[in-house]
């Protein structure tokens, strides 16, 4: 999440990118009705006909449940990944992304970019007990820097600069996002009309980065991903270390921009500029670049 985070919850849009790090999963088909799932995770094995339970790989489950009536055999998918789950940079999207994809290539069902997302959503939302956005899934399935708006329904391709250099650390911890939207919830009953005004603010801030990108001005971009931050911040999701990793890495002259990435409360900061600082060595960092596709098919 580059902008947008928690506003695009409430109709504002978000700037998304899809990173060129990928899951790969391989489909093989079975002539029994055993379903078998290897991966880092977890190994698991059912019967298409009553799928047990995992919670190490309840999206994967969740999506085979949405295909289970139309699937005439079991199978089997392995499931390999380029960086660990444990930094929140949309895996769960991912795996859900693939899945969808992957299965309706078995089952020969045909659809387009927005149908895709609504079947992914719907098992996103199955999980996650109606909460998300499913701007992270927007992403992978389309690729590059992407506007997500959830009503209407916008994908749409963002232009971005070559050159553009976005780095990611790790905090550490993180709190998974339906709890950290629940927690934002209960904190901000009593004022709703404030809060939705600060949600109107974190939209206008999002639609003019995606203006100073497009225009490859990094400079006001990175300016304006402080400003979001800010507003992160008066929401309650930013916490000590957080702060502290936001203004150490914004007093290096080589980051145009700092800020929380993603729901907050723990997970990652985001920096844009000329180059990826490295003084912040007790902190997991890795240069993030946009990924030039999102879901591939091949078939072997």
């Amino acid at each position: 999440m580059l902008m947008g985070e928690h506003a695009v919850l409430y109709g504002q849009p978000a700037l998304v990118c899809a990173l060129d790090s990928r899951i790969e999963i391989t489909f093989t088909l079975r002539n029994d009705r055993l379903v078998k799932v290897n991966s880092a995770l977890a190994e698991y094995q059912s019967s298409l006909d009553r799928l047990d339970q995992d919670p190490r790989l309840e999206f994967v489950i969740a999506a085979i449940e949405a295909y289970q009536g139309q699937l005439q055999t079991g199978f089997e998918c392995s499931i390999h990944t380029t960086f660990s789950s444990t930094i929140g940079l949309g895996s769960s999207a991912a795996v859900t992304a693939a899945m969808v994809k992957g299965l309706q290539h078995l089952v020969g069902v045909e659809s387009d970019l927005k149908d895709d997302f609504r079947q992914g959503l719907a098992i996103i939302h199955k999980v996650q007990q109606g909460r998300g956005s499913g701007a992270d899934l927007a992403a992978t399935l389309k690729g590059g820097v992407i506007c997500f708006q959830p009503e209407p329904l916008e994908i749409s391709s963002v232009s971005c600069p070559e050159n553009i250099v976005f780095s990611l650390f790790y905090s550490g911890y993180k709190m998974k996002t339906p709890e950290v939207l629940a927690w934002v919830e209960e904190q901000w009953r009593h004022q709703r009309e404030l809060r939705s005004a600060l949600y109107q603010l974190m939209g206008s801030t999002c639609r003019a980065s995606m203006e100073a990108l497009q225009q490859t001005d990094l400079k006001e971009f990175g300016r304006l991903m402080n400003c979001y931050q800010g507003l992160m911040d008066s929401l309650g999701v930013c916490d000590a270390t957080l702060a502290s990793m936001i203004y150490s890495l914004r007093d290096d002259e080589r980051v145009y921009g700092a800020k929380i990435s993603g729901s907050g409360l723990g997970d990652c900061v985001l920096t844009l500029g000329t180059e990826t600082p490295n003084h912040l060595t007790k902190y997991a960092g890795l240069t993030v670049h946009p990924a030039k596709s999102g879901v591939l098919i091949e078939t072997l």
